[in-house]
């Protein structure tokens, strides 16, 4: 007796326009543009999910070094006394400690002169 694979191949067609849901055009109801569309998609996936930690990692630079200047300090010196200083935190914290607690933050930059000056 022949054997098909029709129930097999819909599953595997029904899995496909399911992660294809909500594209536009063919691209979500034509299988061949949906299977193009979904290892371009994945790959887009995979690379931003690299560049999104450049992003943030860029903003939190940012953020750091605008709150330092208000303090009469640049970037690269802050980190440099942060370093000898023995003060361990990370930039993500010390962002969000720039824009959610000032006066802890100017603490820790004023820690930081002390430790530059010394």
């Amino acid at each position: 007796m022949r054997t098909t694979k029709g129930a097999a191949r819909n599953q595997a067609k029904k899995r496909l326009f399911k992660r294809a849901k909500g594209y536009r055009g063919g691209r979500g109801k034509l299988l061949r543009t949906v299977k193009e569309t979904l290892v371009r998609a994945g790959a887009y996936a995979y690379r931003d999910r690299r560049v999104r930690k450049r992003d943030f990692r860029k903003l939190w630079i940012i953020r750091i070094n605008a709150a330092v200047r208000e303090h009469g300090l640049r970037y690269s010196e802050f980190m440099c006394g942060l370093k000898k200083a023995g003060i361990e935190l990370d930039r993500r914290t010390l962002s969000e400690m720039a824009v959610n607690d000032p006066a802890g933050f100017g603490a820790i930059v004023e820690q930081v002169k002390a430790t530059l000056a010394a």
